[in-house]
């Protein structure tokens, strides 16, 4: 049912054959019905709420015609790239409305009044309140894409404002997507679609069979040495590597850097334009590795990624899930290898549980590994100090920011120190009697 100047975008996209989230999704979707779909990562969900509201945009004009709701920043971008390379021959207008970008901005985009807002729950809310004749009430479709993770990222009271805002329409199709499906999923699905249409095209809690997943038992102490190892194994492929925190992230990025990688980092302190870059560059492979915290673990889509290596566990075992996701997407192959130490064999099990399958050990040769501990010890001990001399520039940037403000305050103290001054005279018996002589004198001399 897709109609010409779709599929002829699709080509170009390299879009051969629908994946089968988009065989099931497309007719339902066609005939206006609300759907629930729950898909794999890497599955081709973008493509199918995509397709169907561009084509109902071709069919019925109209601007604010959509609006997509996502956790993530990174992932609203994406998603508007999808949309605007999808309905590019149509001429199709995007915004990108997340927290980290200039409101007034924003706001001058809104009132341009495109025909898909991609957002996360938080600035939206912001703009429905505070910007000046924004709204949505007239949207014909709403998305809710990793709803399990916009539900997880305390979004629920910002969801609740904007279904509030919206109100229920019988015009209005509603789709929520979702990897896995959780009580506050169900909870959300009773609140927000009418009669919807289930799409399962998964087990609850599943990788992607072309993924060849494996773990490496190590002590704590030889993450470092092994992680680079693997990277001179795997030398000249696309890798991301997992951390648990920032701070892990930079060390590794700097560590790998210094001996001699193309490493880019990617985590949540960094700034939306930074971390935009490093997307960028990674996706346009002038990096060959990028390593990050699971800010890049959800819904980003970057088909040339080799392998998945999980430096640290994740927490929670779902995340592993959404992490090794990043490979073998839709349809492709790919390889992802999890370290596990004296400290984290319950996390282990407890993924091997949720997905119902046994890791294969990855396979390496201590001997040859150790050969480079001294390397990399020297290049982490450069890494730390690094890290400190960055962290010294922020605290003496901040130390002059808080100078310079303080250099101002003094000076505005000073000002309406004097004016009061002047003030104070020209209210003085003497300096109101200065002036009445003064008045006095000019009245004689006429």
């Amino acid at each position: 049912g897709l109609n010409d100047v779709l599929c002829e975008a699709c080509e170009k996209l390299g879009w051969k054959t629908p994946t089968k989230i988009q065989c099931e999704a497309l007719p339902i979707a066609f005939q206006n019905r609300d759907i629930i779909g729950l898909a794999e990562t890497g599955s081709g969900k973008t493509g199918a709420f995509a397709l169907p509201i561009l084509q109902a945009l071709l069919a019925s004009p109209q601007r604010l015609f959509a609006l997509v709701l996502t956790p993530t920043r990174e992932l609203a971008y994406q998603i508007s790239e999808q949309f605007e390379a999808l309905g590019s021959s149509i001429g199709v207008k995007c915004a990108v409305i997340v927290g980290g970008m200039d409101m007034m901005s924003q706001s001058i985009v809104l009132a341009k009044k495109p025909h898909i807002v991609v957002a996360t729950p938080g600035r939206l809310v912001d703009h429905l309140e505070n910007t000046k004749g924004f709204s949505l009430r007239s949207i014909r479709y709403l998305v809710m894409d990793e709803a399990d993770r916009i539900l997880n990222m305390d979004f629920e009271v910002d969801l609740d404002k904007i279904l509030k805002i919206l109100s229920s329409s019988s015009t209005r199709s509603t789709y929520l997507y979702s990897a896995t499906m959780t009580k506050k999923v169900a909870k959300l699905q009773r609140a927000s679609l009418r009669d919807p249409v289930k799409i399962e095209v998964s087990d609850k809690y599943s990788t992607v069979e072309k993924l060849q997943q494996a773990y490496l038992f190590i002590p704590a102490k030889y993450k470092d040495v092994y992680l680079i190892s693997i990277l001179n194994d795997m030398s000249g492929k696309s890798i991301i590597v997992f951390s648990s925190t920032c701070t892990t992230t930079l060390r590794l990025a700097l560590l790998t850097r210094n001996l001699g990688f193309t490493t880019v980092p990617l985590h949540g302190q960094m700034s939306q334009t930074k971390r935009l870059g490093a997307l960028n560059k990674f996706k346009g492979k002038a990096r060959s590795i990028l390593i990050a915290t699971d800010v890049a673990s959800r819904g980003l889509d970057i088909p040339h990624v080799d392998i998945v290596i999980n430096y640290d566990i994740p927490t929670h075992s779902k995340d592993y899930i959404h992490r090794v996701g990043r490979t073998a997407r839709a349809g492709r192959s790919g390889k992802s290898i999890t370290f596990v130490t004296q400290y984290d064999i319950e996390l282990y099990q407890r993924i091997e549980y949720l997905i119902g399958k046994q890791l294969s050990q990855y396979v390496t040769h201590e001997d040859e590994v150790m050969l480079l501990l001294e390397r990399v010890n020297e290049a982490d001990r450069q890494a730390r100090i690094q890290i400190k001399e960055i962290e010294d520039d922020k605290k003496d940037n901040r130390r002059k920011r808080k100078n310079k403000d303080k250099q101002n305050d003094d000076f505005d103290d000073m000002k309406s120190s004097n004016k009061k001054r002047k003030h104070e005279y020209n209210d003085s018996e003497n300096g109101f009697g200065v002036k009445k002589h003064l008045k006095k004198k000019k009245r004689i001399n006429k």
